[in-house]
Protein backbone atom coordinates (compact mmCIF):
# COMPACT_ATOMS: atom_id res chain seq x y z
CA UNK A 1 0.00 0.00 0.00
CA UNK A 2 1.37 3.77 -0.76
CA UNK A 3 2.73 5.12 2.41
CA UNK A 4 2.09 8.62 0.82
CA UNK A 5 -1.72 7.67 0.85
CA UNK A 6 -2.50 6.11 4.04
CA UNK A 7 0.01 8.08 6.01
CA UNK A 8 -1.59 11.06 5.92
CA UNK A 9 -4.64 9.40 6.93
CA UNK A 10 -3.39 8.00 9.92
CA UNK A 11 -1.89 11.53 10.79
CA UNK A 12 -4.67 13.26 10.86
CA UNK A 13 -6.98 10.81 12.45
CA UNK A 14 -4.31 10.59 15.53
CA UNK A 15 -4.30 14.25 15.70
CA UNK A 16 -5.99 15.22 19.24
CA UNK A 17 -9.15 15.79 18.51
CA UNK A 18 -12.99 16.60 20.24
CA UNK A 19 -14.67 13.30 18.46
CA UNK A 20 -18.11 14.99 19.28
CA UNK A 21 -19.61 13.65 15.84
CA UNK A 22 -19.07 9.91 16.77
CA UNK A 23 -19.63 10.28 19.94
CA UNK A 24 -23.44 12.11 19.28
CA UNK A 25 -23.86 8.62 17.30
CA UNK A 26 -23.38 6.52 20.00
CA UNK A 27 -25.15 8.37 22.56
CA UNK A 28 -27.95 9.27 20.83
CA UNK A 29 -28.46 5.34 19.69
CA UNK A 30 -27.98 4.18 23.37
CA UNK A 31 -30.66 6.73 23.99
CA UNK A 32 -33.02 4.10 22.39
CA UNK A 33 -31.23 0.80 22.82
CA UNK A 34 -28.43 -1.21 25.08
CA UNK A 35 -26.99 -2.41 21.98
CA UNK A 36 -24.65 0.58 20.54
CA UNK A 37 -22.55 -2.03 19.13
CA UNK A 38 -24.75 -1.44 15.86
CA UNK A 39 -23.52 1.80 15.85
CA UNK A 40 -20.03 1.86 15.83
CA UNK A 41 -19.12 1.62 12.64
CA UNK A 42 -21.63 4.42 11.44
CA UNK A 43 -19.68 6.61 14.11
CA UNK A 44 -16.26 5.98 12.61
CA UNK A 45 -17.80 6.73 9.06
CA UNK A 46 -19.06 10.42 10.45
CA UNK A 47 -15.70 10.84 11.76
CA UNK A 48 -13.90 9.64 8.52
CA UNK A 49 -15.82 11.68 6.84
CA UNK A 50 -15.60 14.97 8.91
CA UNK A 51 -11.92 14.94 8.73
CA UNK A 52 -11.68 14.45 5.23
CA UNK A 53 -13.50 17.43 5.26
CA UNK A 54 -11.46 19.20 7.34
CA UNK A 55 -8.23 17.83 5.07
CA UNK A 56 -9.69 19.70 2.28
CA UNK A 57 -11.03 22.70 3.77
CA UNK A 58 -7.45 23.38 5.12
CA UNK A 59 -6.30 23.41 1.13
CA UNK A 60 -9.34 25.91 0.52
CA UNK A 61 -8.91 28.21 3.45
CA UNK A 62 -5.31 27.94 2.92
CA UNK A 63 -4.65 27.17 6.73
CA UNK A 64 -1.04 26.09 7.79
CA UNK A 65 -2.00 24.28 11.36
CA UNK A 66 -5.16 21.88 12.26
CA UNK A 67 -4.86 21.22 15.89
CA UNK A 68 -1.70 23.12 16.61
CA UNK A 69 -0.15 20.41 14.25
CA UNK A 70 1.08 20.87 10.47
CA UNK A 71 -1.93 20.36 8.02
CA UNK A 72 -1.35 17.32 5.77
CA UNK A 73 -0.89 19.65 3.02
CA UNK A 74 1.71 21.78 4.60
CA UNK A 75 3.43 18.72 6.25
CA UNK A 76 3.01 16.54 2.57
CA UNK A 77 1.67 18.68 -0.42
CA UNK A 78 -1.63 19.65 -1.69
CA UNK A 79 -1.63 16.80 -3.68
CA UNK A 80 -1.52 14.07 -1.24
CA UNK A 81 -3.69 15.78 1.21
CA UNK A 82 -6.57 15.71 -1.87
CA UNK A 83 -5.91 12.00 -2.72
CA UNK A 84 -5.53 10.95 0.97
CA UNK A 85 -9.03 12.81 1.63
CA UNK A 86 -10.75 11.04 -0.96
CA UNK A 87 -9.33 7.84 0.06
CA UNK A 88 -10.74 8.66 3.64
CA UNK A 89 -14.52 9.40 1.99
CA UNK A 90 -14.12 6.56 0.48
CA UNK A 91 -13.37 4.38 4.00
CA UNK A 92 -16.24 6.35 5.05
CA UNK A 93 -18.93 4.19 2.90
CA UNK A 94 -17.10 1.25 3.49
CA UNK A 95 -18.00 1.53 7.00
CA UNK A 96 -21.51 2.73 6.24
CA UNK A 97 -21.95 -0.08 4.00
CA UNK A 98 -21.72 -2.75 6.71
CA UNK A 99 -24.77 -1.52 7.65
CA UNK A 100 -27.52 -4.79 6.50
CA UNK A 101 -31.27 -4.49 5.27
CA UNK A 102 -33.39 -1.88 6.91
CA UNK A 103 -30.60 -0.43 8.40
CA UNK A 104 -28.95 0.60 5.63
CA UNK A 105 -31.89 2.15 3.82
CA UNK A 106 -32.47 4.08 6.75
CA UNK A 107 -29.17 5.82 7.16
CA UNK A 108 -27.82 6.52 3.74
CA UNK A 109 -30.14 8.85 2.70
CA UNK A 110 -29.40 10.87 5.63
CA UNK A 111 -26.45 10.34 5.51
CA UNK A 112 -25.66 11.29 1.40
CA UNK A 113 -28.34 14.33 1.69
CA UNK A 114 -25.80 15.68 4.80
CA UNK A 115 -22.26 15.09 2.49
CA UNK A 116 -24.19 17.21 -0.36
CA UNK A 117 -25.16 20.13 1.98
CA UNK A 118 -21.49 19.94 3.84
CA UNK A 119 -20.37 20.83 0.64
CA UNK A 120 -22.85 23.08 -0.50
CA UNK A 121 -22.08 24.82 2.61
CA UNK A 122 -18.43 25.30 1.74
CA UNK A 123 -18.96 26.58 -1.55
CA UNK A 124 -21.35 29.20 -0.24
CA UNK A 125 -18.19 30.00 2.08
CA UNK A 126 -16.27 30.46 -0.44
CA UNK A 127 -18.99 32.64 -2.49
CA UNK A 128 -19.13 34.91 -0.16
CA UNK A 129 -15.90 35.65 0.09
CA UNK A 130 -15.81 37.48 -3.05
CA UNK A 131 -19.07 39.25 -1.96
CA UNK A 132 -19.20 42.71 -0.55
CA UNK A 133 -22.41 42.20 1.90
CA UNK A 134 -23.68 38.95 2.46
CA UNK A 135 -26.72 39.45 5.01
CA UNK A 136 -27.06 37.61 8.52
CA UNK A 137 -29.63 35.15 7.45
CA UNK A 138 -27.95 34.18 4.19
CA UNK A 139 -24.54 33.13 6.53
CA UNK A 140 -26.49 31.32 9.18
CA UNK A 141 -27.59 28.97 6.13
CA UNK A 142 -24.22 28.77 5.28
CA UNK A 143 -23.39 27.30 8.74
CA UNK A 144 -26.48 25.32 9.21
CA UNK A 145 -24.96 23.66 5.99
CA UNK A 146 -21.58 23.74 6.35
CA UNK A 147 -21.46 22.58 10.09
CA UNK A 148 -24.80 22.15 11.77
CA UNK A 149 -26.38 19.07 9.03
CA UNK A 150 -23.61 16.83 10.19
CA UNK A 151 -23.93 17.38 14.29
CA UNK A 152 -27.53 17.12 13.61
CA UNK A 153 -27.32 14.12 11.16
CA UNK A 154 -24.74 12.36 13.60
CA UNK A 155 -28.06 12.20 16.23
CA UNK A 156 -30.37 11.43 14.09
CA UNK A 157 -28.64 8.61 12.21
CA UNK A 158 -27.93 7.21 15.94
CA UNK A 159 -31.20 7.30 17.10
CA UNK A 160 -32.39 5.52 14.38
CA UNK A 161 -29.98 2.36 14.49
CA UNK A 162 -31.19 2.69 18.03
CA UNK A 163 -35.11 2.06 16.94
CA UNK A 164 -36.29 5.64 17.62
CA UNK A 165 -39.28 6.60 15.74
CA UNK A 166 -38.98 9.76 13.20
CA UNK A 167 -40.51 11.96 15.65
CA UNK A 168 -37.93 11.63 18.16
CA UNK A 169 -35.56 11.23 15.22
CA UNK A 170 -36.43 14.22 13.80
CA UNK A 171 -36.32 16.27 17.30
CA UNK A 172 -32.65 14.98 18.03
CA UNK A 173 -31.66 16.38 14.06
CA UNK A 174 -33.22 19.80 15.40
CA UNK A 175 -31.22 19.66 18.59
CA UNK A 176 -28.04 18.70 17.11
CA UNK A 177 -28.25 21.32 14.40
CA UNK A 178 -29.47 24.73 16.56
CA UNK A 179 -26.37 23.42 18.80
CA UNK A 180 -24.04 22.78 15.46
CA UNK A 181 -24.96 26.54 14.47
CA UNK A 182 -23.85 27.56 17.81
CA UNK A 183 -21.04 25.71 17.55
CA UNK A 184 -19.92 27.42 14.85
CA UNK A 185 -20.83 31.04 15.64
CA UNK A 186 -18.46 29.92 18.97
CA UNK A 187 -15.89 29.24 16.46
CA UNK A 188 -16.21 32.45 14.51
CA UNK A 189 -15.57 34.40 17.75
CA UNK A 190 -12.70 31.94 18.88
CA UNK A 191 -11.22 32.38 15.32
CA UNK A 192 -10.47 35.92 16.33
CA UNK A 193 -10.35 36.11 20.28
CA UNK A 194 -9.28 32.81 21.20
CA UNK A 195 -5.78 32.25 22.57
CA UNK A 196 -3.90 30.46 19.67
CA UNK A 197 -2.32 28.74 22.24
CA UNK A 198 -5.33 26.97 23.48
CA UNK A 199 -7.12 27.49 20.50
CA UNK A 200 -4.46 24.54 18.69
CA UNK A 201 -5.15 26.92 15.03
CA UNK A 202 -3.93 30.44 13.91
CA UNK A 203 -5.87 33.22 14.52
CA UNK A 204 -7.05 35.83 12.50
CA UNK A 205 -7.19 33.77 9.35
CA UNK A 206 -10.81 34.18 9.14
CA UNK A 207 -10.07 38.41 8.96
CA UNK A 208 -7.29 37.75 6.72
CA UNK A 209 -9.39 35.63 4.52
CA UNK A 210 -12.49 38.14 4.21
CA UNK A 211 -14.45 35.26 5.18
CA UNK A 212 -18.22 36.31 6.05
CA UNK A 213 -18.44 35.11 9.38
CA UNK A 214 -21.33 36.23 11.89
CA UNK A 215 -19.00 39.00 13.62
CA UNK A 216 -18.51 40.51 10.12
CA UNK A 217 -21.82 40.26 9.27
CA UNK A 218 -23.08 41.97 12.76
CA UNK A 219 -20.22 44.64 12.24
CA UNK A 220 -21.81 46.00 9.10
CA UNK A 221 -24.96 45.81 10.43
CA UNK A 222 -23.86 48.24 13.58
CA UNK A 223 -21.54 50.23 11.81
CA UNK A 224 -22.59 53.87 10.96
CA UNK A 225 -21.84 55.28 7.32
CA UNK A 226 -18.20 56.32 8.05
CA UNK A 227 -17.08 52.63 10.16
CA UNK A 228 -18.38 51.11 7.38
CA UNK A 229 -16.52 52.92 4.79
CA UNK A 230 -13.32 52.16 6.68
CA UNK A 231 -14.51 48.36 7.19
CA UNK A 232 -14.92 48.22 3.63
CA UNK A 233 -11.56 49.89 2.98
CA UNK A 234 -9.57 47.32 5.33
CA UNK A 235 -11.43 44.12 3.27
CA UNK A 236 -10.83 45.32 -0.33
CA UNK A 237 -7.40 46.33 0.29
CA UNK A 238 -4.85 43.78 -1.49
CA UNK A 239 -2.08 44.51 -0.26
CA UNK A 240 -1.67 44.58 3.44
CA UNK A 241 0.30 43.71 6.68
CA UNK A 242 -1.32 40.59 7.82
CA UNK A 243 -1.33 41.60 11.63
CA UNK A 244 -2.13 45.51 11.17
CA UNK A 245 -5.22 44.09 9.21
CA UNK A 246 -6.02 41.74 12.18
CA UNK A 247 -5.73 44.81 14.75
CA UNK A 248 -7.61 46.98 12.68
CA UNK A 249 -10.65 44.02 12.02
CA UNK A 250 -10.57 43.59 15.67
CA UNK A 251 -10.56 46.60 16.93
CA UNK A 252 -13.67 47.73 14.96
CA UNK A 253 -15.39 43.98 16.61
CA UNK A 254 -14.80 45.96 20.10
CA UNK A 255 -15.96 48.99 19.24
CA UNK A 256 -18.92 48.08 18.28
CA UNK A 257 -19.88 45.24 21.15
CA UNK A 258 -19.76 42.78 18.36
CA UNK A 259 -18.95 40.19 20.38
CA UNK A 260 -21.63 40.36 22.96
CA UNK A 261 -24.55 40.16 20.23
CA UNK A 262 -22.80 37.13 18.78
CA UNK A 263 -23.00 35.50 22.12
CA UNK A 264 -26.92 36.47 22.38
CA UNK A 265 -27.17 34.82 19.15
CA UNK A 266 -25.43 31.69 20.24
CA UNK A 267 -27.61 31.68 23.49
CA UNK A 268 -31.23 31.50 21.37
CA UNK A 269 -29.79 28.79 19.65
CA UNK A 270 -28.85 26.90 22.59
CA UNK A 271 -32.40 27.74 24.27
CA UNK A 272 -34.22 26.71 20.91
CA UNK A 273 -31.91 23.22 21.28
CA UNK A 274 -32.98 22.62 24.94
CA UNK A 275 -36.68 23.31 23.29
CA UNK A 276 -36.18 20.04 21.34
CA UNK A 277 -34.28 18.37 23.76
CA UNK A 278 -37.38 18.99 26.61
CA UNK A 279 -40.14 16.98 23.93
CA UNK A 280 -37.75 14.35 23.57
CA UNK A 281 -39.45 10.87 24.49
CA UNK A 282 -36.94 9.33 26.66
CA UNK A 283 -36.95 9.62 30.24
CA UNK A 284 -35.26 12.95 31.53
CA UNK A 285 -32.38 10.78 33.50
CA UNK A 286 -31.10 10.06 30.12
CA UNK A 287 -30.42 13.20 28.58
CA UNK A 288 -28.16 14.13 30.92
CA UNK A 289 -24.94 13.37 28.62
CA UNK A 290 -27.05 15.68 25.81
CA UNK A 291 -27.21 18.42 28.51
CA UNK A 292 -23.49 18.17 29.27
CA UNK A 293 -22.59 18.23 25.62
CA UNK A 294 -25.06 21.34 25.23
CA UNK A 295 -23.14 22.86 28.21
CA UNK A 296 -19.54 22.08 26.88
CA UNK A 297 -20.33 23.89 23.33
CA UNK A 298 -21.67 26.93 25.26
CA UNK A 299 -18.03 27.34 27.24
CA UNK A 300 -15.43 25.75 25.28
CA UNK A 301 -12.18 27.59 24.47
CA UNK A 302 -11.14 25.55 21.43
Amino acid sequence: MPANLYEPVRYTLDLEAKRIRPALVLMSCELFSDDVKQAIAPALAIEIFHNFTLMHDDIMDQSSLRRNQPTVHAKWNVNIALLSGDAMLIKAYELLSQLSGNRLTQIMPVFNLTALQVCEGQQLDMDYENRDHVSIDEYLKMVEYKTAVLVAASLKMGALLGGAGEKDAGLLYDFGRDLGIAFQLQDDLLDTFADQAVFGKVTGNDIVANKKTILLCEALRLANPKQQEKLKGWLNRKSFDRDEKIKAIKDFYVDLQVEKYVRERIESYHQNAMKSLQQLGVDESKKSALLDFADYLMHRKK
